[in-house]
């Protein structure tokens, strides 16, 4: 189930609870990736509140939304830089993106084989990717306040056994959203302290999200090495009687 762009809109820069979500998670992703200084950065399904601190500095920042998502101008102060895309069909060269970010884009995707294996395209030789998915064991998953209780959530065990059949290497991961998904004021006030004592309390299993940090897999050559086998010199007589070699031979000598 795919949400609609104005919805996700609306939450994130509308509401105080979608502004803590979003300060929350971007932390968390800072804290990942403090920097992509002259890297090209993709984000996927609805990104881009987390994209804009690596707008200065990095060399290229694609925003892709899918169609059954809908799109928007983003950001709002600079230069567009969203583009609307076929969910598993993304406009992009094989290997050009250094970071990939996706979120509301795996949970509520139809295919999410050929999602991943789409993600594992376009990223290049020793670039990280970032999937960013509701934990089943938070209470985010839960409420349809947030549109992280839409879609499928994922436990850390099954995001990185999904991840490994598609040729990702799980590297770190991490977790937010400890507030409640609650619009009271005060828990919208409290939300920082929430995040402070999560963090130190539970690395899996309080928060409202998982991120999951992620690499190619590189596979080794298998199977028994085999040798080649040792090539003889042509012998002009091999085959022929012992007998008719040795006439042969005694002919030739007497000329």
């Amino acid at each position: 189930m795919h949400l609609d762009v104005c919805h996700l809109r609306d939450f994130y820069y509308r509401t105080g609870l979608g502004r803590a979500a979003q300060r929350a998670i971007r932390e968390q992703v800072l804290r990942l990736w403090p920097e992509a200084d002259a890297q090209t950065v993709i984000g996927f399904g609805f990104a881009v509140p987390l994209l804009r601190p690596y707008l200065a500095k990095a060399r290229r920042v694609i925003a892709l939304m899918p169609g059954q998502q809908g799109v928007m101008p983003w950001p709002a102060d600079l230069p567009n830089v969203s583009v609307l895309s076929e969910e598993m069909w993304w406009p992009l060269e094989t290997g050009m993106a250094d970071k990939l970010v996706m979120m509301h884009g795996l949970e509520t995707c139809e295919n999410a084989p050929a999602l991943l294996d789409e993600a594992a395209r376009v990223l290049g030789p020793g670039g990280r990717a970032l999937f960013i998915v509701p934990n089943r064991a938070g209470i985010w998953a839960s409420s349809d306040q947030t549109p992280f209780g839409f879609g499928r959530p994922y436990s850390l065990g099954q995001l990185e056994s999904h991840l490994a059949a598609h040729g990702f290497r799980s590297e770190r991961h991490s977790v937010a959203l400890f507030q409640p998904p609650s619009h009271r004021r005060f828990w919208l006030r409290s939300g920082p302290l929430c995040e402070r004592v999560g963090q130190k309390v539970s690395k899996r299993y309080a928060g409202g999200v998982l991120l999951v940090e992620a690499s190619r897999a590189v596979f080794g050559p298998r199977g028994t090495p085999a040798e080649a086998p040792k090539r003889s010199p042509l012998r002009i007589l091999d085959g022929l009687p012992q007998t008719a070699r040795n006439a042969h031979s005694q002919s030739f000598y007497s000329r």
